[in-house]
C-alpha cells in the first residue's frame, strides 16, 4: 500500500518537474517548483512513517517552511528586483 503511495508521488513529482522545465512564465515555473517541494515533504514524511522514525515528520515540516519562505523570496525578487523592505531609499538618508 505504501509502495503505491511512493510510486504515485514520484510520478506526480516527475510531471511537476516537467512542467517546471516547460513552463512559459516564471510564475508557472515557481508554482511547479513549490509543488515539487510539497511532494518531497510528503515523501520525507512517508519514509519516516515506513521506517518507524517519527523525527522525519519534524524534518519534513522544517523543509516545508523553508520551501514556503524560499518561494516567497524568489517571487518577491522577480516582482521587485530586490529583497529589501522598500521602506526607504538609499537617497533618502
Amino acid at each position: 500500500m505504501y509502495l503505491a503511495l511512493v510510486i504515485a508521488v514520484l510520478v506526480a513529482l516527475v510531471l511537476v518537474l516537467t512542467r517546471a522545465l516547460l513552463g512559459p512564465t516564471i510564475y508557472d515555473r515557481m508554482l511547479s517548483v513549490n509543488s515539487a517541494g510539497t511532494k518531497v515533504v510528503i515523501l520525507i514524511a512517508a519514509y519516516g512513517f515506513l521506517t518507524g522514525r517519527p523525527d522525519f515528520v519534524d524534518i519534513s515540516l522544517l523543509y516545508a517552511l523553508i520551501n514556503y519562505i524560499t518561494t516567497i523570496a524568489v517571487l518577491k525578487f522577480f516582482e521587485y528586483g530586490d529583497l529589501g523592505s522598500g521602506a526607504y531609499q538609499e537617497d533618502d538618508i
